[in-house]
């Protein structure tokens, strides 16, 4: 299990290594210095794919959405998330595979429209704040073999092919995420193929969670915040229906969370107006803590000039926002909900998921039972009980 963190913007010795060799790799012409504005980007990602790749299965609007949007973003990296050196380059390499998995996705669409059309089962979302218990409760449900779910690999790399090498592309990954940041599972437990948020389908058409995550980028928030998300959540909904033709599994619920969801509710639920809701309870200040330290975790690797004050009255921004649009968006919502305290399944997580199940008109059977008493073992070996170190020593510095 890897050690406390000492400090939330504490950051492993080979970011800094990393970021002077780019510097010399630069000056010395040995590397091109990535460019973030968005014409480059799309031209980077878009390589070998046709013209009207991109178009396949998408709107004329939903087309120039994502082209406003990356403006926007690309603005908002230069002007103020002060990146540095690796900074800069995961951005670049981050955007330019979003528009290329962008093509690759419309080359499917394209050339096989039903894939994007695929009847789904009514779908079992969980709403809630980030660092709610969301995790906990997704993977519970989802350990159920009547719910599907999605795997890591999927949400963050969604274009299917015959031989699924997902899998393996996704450990490389998170292999190498390990080795910048050796902590990044005391706060989020990670698996090439184990249940995951679907925040890389968000991601992939620059909705903004993942980015504000990561990046000081206050004025693409904002833009999120403000604009309409319709076309995001109409990406999202194709990619889901691609995933689940290409599982064999959509008419199994799928259970299903991103913290960004309570902030785009109303837009989700247009999508799958009969959506069985969990909405997930924590108090405010617990949330902001544990997701302002999330952020200083991440933000730090890429900028030397992370500002834990800054992020944390950030969070609570974004945090009271999402509880009024939650609020706003249920009282349209007629299909069943259920509410769970973030208290009550940590102290008794089988009474908990009795309630869902019972709230939500589910019949909860032994076997899902076994299979869930699996997932929580697996839990519990998990390095991200170490995070309640990290968070008693955050309190102390922002204290």
């Amino acid at each position: 299990m890897p050690p406390p963190r000492p400090h939330p913007l504490a950051r492993a010795p080979i970011v800094a290594r990393l970021d002077r060799w780019l510097a010399t790799a630069w000056e010395k012409g040995l590397l091109s210095r990535p460019p973030l504005d968005a014409e480059a980007i799309m031209r980077a990602g878009r390589g070998r794919y046709a013209g009207g790749d991109e178009e396949g299965g998408r709107s004329a609007e939903e087309v120039a959405d994502f082209r406003i949007r990356l403006e926007h973003l690309s603005a908002a990296l230069e002007s103020e998330a002060r990146l540095n050196n690796l900074g800069r380059t995961i951005a670049h390499g981050q955007l330019t595979r979003v528009v290329r998995q962008r093509h690759a996705l419309g080359r499917i669409w394209r050339q096989n429209p039903e894939r994007a059309r695929t009847a789904l089962a009514d779908p079992i979302i969980v709403i809630g704040q980030m660092r709610a218990g969301t995790t906990r409760i997704h993977r519970l449900l989802a350990a159920d073999p009547a719910h599907s779910a999605t795997r890591f690999c999927d949400s963050w790399n969604p274009v299917p092919a015959r031989i699924d090498l997902r899998p393996l592309w996704s450990a490389l990954a998170l292999f190498c995420g390990r080795r910048l940041d050796p902590w990044i599972d005391t706060i989020h437990p990670f698996g090439a193929g184990r249940v995951d948020e679907e925040l890389g389908w968000l991601a992939s058409a620059l909705g903004a969670s993942a980015y504000e995550a990561q990046w000081r980028i206050p004025a693409y928030g904002r833009f999120s915040e403000q604009r309409d998300a319709g076309p995001i959540y109409a990406e999202f909904a194709r990619i889901l229906r691609m995933d689940a033709a290409f599982h064999g599994n959509a008419d199994r619920p799928r259970v299903m969370k991103v913290p960004q969801f309570a902030e785009d509710l109303s837009e989700l639920l247009r999508q799958f107006p009969r959506a069985r809701l969990i909405i997930a309870r924590r108090e405010d200040a617990d949330v902001v803590r544990s997701a302002a330290s999330l952020v200083a975790n991440q933000m730090t690797i890429q900028s030397d000039h992370a500002d834990m004050a800054w992020i944390e009255e950030e969070w609570t921004a974004k945090i009271a926002l999402r509880r009024e649009r939650v609020q706003s968006a249920l009282a349209g919502h007629d299909a069943p909900i259920a509410e769970v305290n973030f208290d009550a399944i940590s102290a008794d997580w089988r009474s908990a998921v009795r309630w869902i199940y019972a709230d939500l008109g589910l019949h909860l059977t032994p076997a899902a039972m076994k299979f869930m008493e699996r997932e929580q073992q697996v839990a519990g070996q998990d390095a991200h009980h170490a995070h309640k170190g990290q968070m008693a020593q955050f309190g102390e510095i922002a204290g």
